[in-house]
């Protein structure tokens, strides 16, 4: 089994990279997260936002596995489903996704806790999607969730209804203004007996059983390691493992039978909601680079803050990850200009200094190496060998700091616009 997942602060690009790759696998399979993902995908000219569903569901022989990890709200996966259809009528999802009996359920009042929470002075913000991911998993490590699995059972509805009523009560009562019960419970009701339409099974070992046979397998993860909600940069993070360990929790399979590592960057940085970005641009430069790398969320639109390379939080990410290959992604969005920067290490009050770490006091002091800048067209390059100098040199000095090669450069929104690069 390989894994793709993100070294950053998400949004690096894994979806794209996924279809690319993905036609050299048999199966796709998604471990972690909820519809707060977002992975956009741009085939043949068009552009599509994929949230629950795999990245590999555009090849026809692959199958898309939604594994046990993740948390899937029935609602939700009915839009997403019916608008990758519209967007390719080619596609039959009921013939190639798999969906874990396992993963827990988002169920509707879910999301507007997740609101409540957001924009109430008692809990902590840290600026979510509110799509409900976190009360989802409080609710599955407290033992008071249903899963996808429930869904066949008779007394699913009987089960289900009183959790509703009880959230919808404490909410309304707390003053927030919701739909109708009766319109809400419909709406997730009807979503439920679509779902139902498609193969959900016990995915470890569908997924198991398929290695045994030789068939290769690419684990898929969202958001990213920084936001890992044990190891990423705690209280602003996701509510799910993010990692490669993760993959084989979530999935279900032994880390004996992990192989390639593959970990997406940005030749910058960005994320968003709230937490530390030491740095984090808020000058003319910030937004020109927001603007040229269109950096606004793919799943809610927001703007994302933008920051040079963090490399101690890039090694950070590399280490407890095990990645083999880096896949750096937005080269060409730094194309044009005169000098860019890395952060090498940070400097704290008390004189030490950090050279890999995750969280940092908030007095820690970026030190910026600069390197010259680029200028190249990368619209129709083909070849590793047309890359500029300076660009090469970058790449280099990422290598020698993170002891990983740069096995892949993406030079473009299009998933044709990925280099492999030659002498990896």
């Amino acid at each position: 089994m390989d894994i793709v997942l993100g070294l950053q602060w998400g949004d690096e690009g894994k979806g794209k990279f996924i279809d690319l790759i993905s036609e050299n696998y048999d199966i796709t399979a998604r471990f972690n997260g909820g519809s707060n993902a977002g992975h956009s995908i741009q085939r043949n000219g068009k552009r599509i936002t994929l949230k629950m569903i795999p990245s590999g569901i555009f090849m026809k022989t692959v199958q898309n596995v939604i594994g046990t990890g993740t948390v899937l709200d029935p609602v939700s996966f009915k839009k997403e489903i019916l608008n990758l259809q519209v967007f390719d009528e080619t596609i039959q999802p009921e013939k190639n996704i798999i969906i874990s009996r396992k993963a827990h359920l988002v169920l509707p009042t879910h999301r507007f806790l997740d609101i409540f929470m957001e924009e109430s002075p008692d809990y902590t913000t840290i600026g979510t999607t509110k799509n409900g991911i976190a009360q989802a998993y409080s609710n599955k490590i407290l033992r008071q969730n249903l899963r996808v699995g429930d869904l066949f059972s008779s007394d699913f509805q009987t089960r289900v209804v009183p959790i509703l009523r009880r959230d919808y009560k404490m909410l309304t009562d707390g003053g927030m203004v919701l739909p109708s019960f009766e319109e809400m419970s419909s709406e997730f009701f009807e979503a439920v007996d679509f779902l139902k339409r498609f193969n959900c099974t016990e995915t470890e070992i569908y997924l198991n059983t398929a290695l045994n046979e030789g068939k290769n397998i690419l684990a898929e993860g969202s958001q990213a390691a920084m936001l890992d909600i044990d190891h990423g940069t705690y209280p602003y993070v996701t509510s799910s493992s993010t990692t490669a360990a993760g993959a084989c929790s979530g999935l279900g399979i032994s880390p004996k039978k992990m192989g390639e590592i593959y970990g997406i960057a940005k030749a910058y940085c960005t994320r968003v909601g709230n937490g530390m970005f030491p740095t984090e641009l808020f000058d003319e430069l910030g937004e020109e680079i927001r603007i040229k790398g269109n950096e606004f969320g793919s799943n809610t639109g927001r703007p994302r803050r933008i920051g040079w390379l963090d490399l101690p939080a890039l090694q950070y990410a590399v280490m407890i990850n095990g990645v083999t290959q880096l896949v750096l992604t937005k080269a060409d969005v730094l194309s044009g200009l005169k000098s860019v920067a890395i952060c090498t290490h940070y400097e704290l009050e008390d004189g030490k200094i950090e050279k890999i770490s995750a969280v940092l006091p908030d007095n820690a002091k970026p030190v910026l190496k600069w390197m010259e800048g680029w200028n190249a067209d990368f619209s129709n390059m083909k070849n590793s060998s047309e890359l500029p100098q300076e660009l090469q040199d970058f790449l280099t000095f990422l290598e020698a700091e993170l002891g990983i090669p740069v096995a892949y450069l993406s030079i473009g929104p299009g998933r044709e616009q990925i280099l492999k690069l030659s002498s990896k």
